[in-house]
C-alpha cells in the first residue's frame, strides 16, 4: 500500500528542487508555480483536518460512534474535503463523516484503509429471508449481473468490471442488526484487484451504509479490525431497528438479499459504489500524480532522447 504513495512523495521532493532552480531555468515556469500552488493547497487542506476520537455523534444525533483509541474521525464537512478536495471525487451529499486508522491520513505513505460514512433512508429493511439465503447462488447472479452491465460501461467511457468472488463472504448478526461482506472486483486495464467492503447496520427508518476504501492488500488488516469497527456503531434510542412503527414507519422494497446485491450492482449503473477504492482514492490520485511528476520531469530535465 505505501508504494501508492511513493509517487506523491518522490513529487514533493522535486517540487523543493524546482524552487531552488528556478532560476536558472530559461523555460516560463507558469505551469509549474501553478502545479506548485495547488500542492500547497492539498496539503493546507490536510493540515486543516480536524480528528475527533471517542464517542461521536453522527447526523444530528440519529446515530453515534464509540471508538476506541485505533480509530479516528472527521465530521460532514472535513470528510468531504478528503474525499472531493484531496481525492478529486464528485460531490456526494449523502456522506455524513468518515473514520482513519490512528495516525493514518488522507496523505500518509501509511495509508491502510479509511471508512466513508453515509445514511439511506430507503425504509425499515426486514430481515426475514436472511437465514435463507444462499450465498453461493447470490454471488453467481451478481457476477451474471456484473457481466450484463459491462457493455454499458464500456460506452459511458468507463472499466469493466469483473466480480471476481467474495472477499469475504456475507454474514448477518441478527442480534445487532449489522450486516457485512466484500467482493474482489478485477477493472480492466488494472493489475491489482479491488477490495470492495461494505458494512450495513440496519435501523428504524434506513441504514447506516460504511464502505471501506483500500485495496485488496488491506484486507487482513480490515478483517483483524471488523469486529472493533462493527462494535462502535449504534443507532440511538427511538432509532434503532427495535423502535420501527408499522403504523408510521415505511418498510424497504428489499430484504438482506436485495441490500447485498441489488442496492450494489442493480441500482448503480457507472461504478458510483461498485468501484469505491477505484473511483474514490486510487484512480484520480495517481492520474494526477503522474502526470504532475511528468511535467516536473520536462521541466527539469527535458525531453528524453534514445
Amino acid at each position: 500500500m505505501k508504494r501508492i504513495w511513493l509517487p506523491f512523495f518522490i513529487f514533493l521532493s522535486l517540487s523543493l528542487h524546482v524552487r531552488a532552480v528556478e532560476d536558472e531555468q530559461t523555460a516560463d515556469t507558469t505551469e509549474l508555480n501553478e502545479l506548485l500552488a495547488q500542492l500547497n493547497e492539498i496539503n493546507e487542506l490536510n493540515a486543516s483536518l480536524s480528528y475527533k476520537e471517542g464517542k461521536i455523534e453522527l447526523n444530528d444525533g440519529l446515530a453515534y460512534l464509540d471508538l476506541s483509541s485505533k480509530f479516528r474521525f472527521l465530521d460532514r464537512e472535513d470528510a468531504r474535503k478528503v474525499l472531493e478536495d484531496i481525492w478529486g471525487n464528485p460531490p456526494d451529499e449523502s456522506v455524513i463523516g468518515m473514520i482513519f486508522p490512528a495516525n493514518v491520513g488522507p496523505l500518509s505513505d501509511s495509508f491502510t484503509y479509511a471508512i466513508e460514512i453515509s445514511y439511506s433512508e430507503d425504509g425499515h429493511v426486514k430481515d426475514n429471508d436472511a437465514k435463507d439465503i444462499d450465498y453461493s447462488e447470490l454471488l453467481e447472479q451478481m457476477q451474471e449481473e456484473a457481466r450484463g452491465e459491462n457493455e454499458m460501461r464500456s460506452e459511458q467511457g468507463y472499466p469493466t468490471v469483473e466480480l471476481v468472488g467474495w472477499a469475504s463472504p456475507p454474514f448477518y448478526d441478527d442480534k445487532e442488526k449489522k450486516l457485512h461482506w466484500a467482493k474482489e472486483l478485477a477493472f480492466e486495464g488494472e493489475e491489482s484487484h479491488t477490495l470492495n467492503y461494505n458494512i450495513r447496520v440496519l435501523g428504524r427508518k434506513g441504514y447506516l451504509n460504511l464502505n471501506i476504501i483500500g485495496n485488496l492488500d488491506a484486507l487482513p488488516l480490515v478483517k483483524e479490525d471488523i469486529d472493533e469497527i462493527l462494535a462502535s456503531v449504534h443507532f440511538s434510542e427511538g432509532n434503532r431497528y427495535a423502535d420501527f412503527n408499522p403504523k408510521y414507519d415505511k418498510i424497504a422494497a428489499y430484504g438482506i438479499g436485495g441490500l447485498i446485491a441489488g442496492k450494489v450492482l442493480a441500482k448503480v449503473g457507472i461504478l458510483a459504489k461498485v468501484g469505491g477504492f477505484f473511483i474514490k482514492f486510487l484512480k484520480p490520485l495517481m492520474i494526477g500524480v503522474v502526470a504532475l511528476i511528468a511535467a516536473f520531469r520536462r521541466r527539469l530535465f527535458g525531453a528524453k532522447t534514445e
